[in-house]
């Protein structure tokens, strides 16, 4: 089993990652975008015991639905809670450089700016996250 560590821009905030990802993948939902301000989030997701935060305070807050967690100190975005299925989206700019292979694009059906690449590009979510296999093409 794989451990990443990894903290916030000012090293107030640790996360310690055990093991494999669940996915990889770019989100373009709205919830997404309205929380990091950007067009896309690249995400990196584990179950959520896997992913345990140490060191200085988080601070809590949602946009829309999403609850979302930054450093208190220096407002890092580190990782979202996916509560309905017990999972943790941890932001993949933390992870080490080559730790972060994205195998998909989620929420195209939201996208303000498409991003051309070899990746499949899902309307919603696909099949194995509870959607259909209704792509979007750029």
């Amino acid at each position: 089993m794989s451990t990443i560590e990894a903290s916030c821009r000012c090293g107030a905030v640790h996360l310690t990652i055990q093991g494999e990802p669940a996915v990889q993948l770019y989100c373009h939902c709205d919830d997404c975008r309205a929380a990091h301000d950007a067009a896309y989030v690249a995400a990196s997701i584990y179950p959520a015991a896997a992913v345990q935060a140490s060191g200085g305070a988080l601070a809590e807050h949602a946009v829309r639905r999403t609850p979302r967690f930054r450093c208190a100190a220096c407002g890092t975005h580190l990782f979202s809670e996916i509560a309905s299925v017990g999972m943790r989206s941890v932001n993949a700019w933390l992870l080490p450089e080559g730790a972060f292979h994205p195998q998909l694009h989620v929420q195209c059906r939201h996208a303000v700016l498409p991003v051309v690449d070899d990746l499949p590009h899902f309307k919603g979510f696909p099949p194995a996250f509870g959607g259909s296999d209704e792509r979007v093409g750029w």
